[in-house]
């Protein structure tokens, strides 16, 4: 199967039916998240902020990952060891129904 022509691998870009390539939408740049923490300066996340704490958290009660919340790699870690400390003494649940 390699090298025979007409059989598009993965690599190549977009062509047409007659093997010229075609031009792409062009679509808007998204704007990296900011890490909320960071913007604030606070280098402590409170355990006992329960409003804070349940911005980072969906329904199902699953910590929200970075690349979805926006916090730096820092004050991820410390979010999620506060929210596993607010679960442990019941300011969170650990799941929802």
């Amino acid at each position: 199967m390699r090298g025979m022509p007409g059989r598009s691998g993965g690599r190549g870009g977009s062509r047409d039916r007659e093997g010229k390539p075609t031009t792409r939408k062009k679509f808007f740049v998204r704007r990296r998240k900011v890490c909320k923490f960071c913007a604030e300066k606070s280098e402590y996340v409170d355990w006992k902020d329960v409003k804070l704490l349940q911005s980072f958290i969906p329904e199902r009660g699953k910590i929200l990952p970075r690349r979805i919340s926006g916090t730096c790699a820092l004050h991820q870690r410390k979010l999620q060891s506060a929210i596993k400390r607010a679960r442990a003494i019941a300011l969170l649940p650990y799941a929802t129904d």
